[in-house]
Order: C-alpha cells, then structure tokens, then sequence
C-alpha cells in the first residue's frame, strides 16, 4: 500500500453506512469509485506499458489460444498496436504481452 492509499478500518461499519444512504448519494459515490477505479486501471496500464518500446519484438495469445509473433508498431492510450509476422495488426492490452521468445504456458 503506498503513502496515497488507505484502507478500511471497519468494512461493516462502512457497509452500514452505505445502506442508510439514498438514491442521490449513492450515484454519487458510485460516481467517484468507478472514476477511482479507471485511473486505478489506467495507472497499471501505463506501468506495464512503459516495459515495451517501439520496434521490441513481443508474443501474445489470441482469443483461440494460438500464439502470435509479433512487433510493437505503437504505444496507445491503453493499448499497443503489434503487426503479426503474418502482417495482421491487433492493438492488445500490455499486460497480455511477452518478450519475444518468453511463450507462457495455455491457460485452460
């Protein structure tokens, strides 16, 4: 947990709360956790993607569980576009993505 970062002391309490409160103020917590949790997302997107560089040769596993080889083409918002050695282009989430060569095992 970093310095920004707290936690809970009573979940229970929290929990009781929350059920007291009414329909404005809970679109409005709702409002603020679901904006929390994509910059959550966005910050460990960033992270992975700073491991890559333009031109690296990576892999990843398709939907149907085949492998690609692959270059990274660019680095996107949230993604990073790749051009297959087969010449298609897929933009893949960085936390999909493997130093070339580093063929994880299926999961299934």
């Amino acid at each position: 947990m970093t310095a920004e970062q707290c936690a809970l002391k009573d979940r229970n309490a929290v929990a009781a709360s929350i059920r007291r409160l009414g329909e404005d103020d809970l679109m409005f917590l709702n409002r603020l956790i679901v904006e929390r949790l994509k910059l959550i997302a966005q910050a460990r997107s960033t992270a992975l993607m700073s491991q890559f560089n333009i031109g690296e040769r990576v892999g990843f596993r398709t939907p149907n569980g085949e492998w690609e080889n692959c270059v990274i083409q660019k680095l996107n918002k949230k993604t990073v576009t790749v051009l297959t050695d087969e010449g298609r282009r897929w933009n893949v989430s960085p936390g999909l993505l493997s130093p070339a060569g580093n063929v994880p095992e299926r999961r299934g």
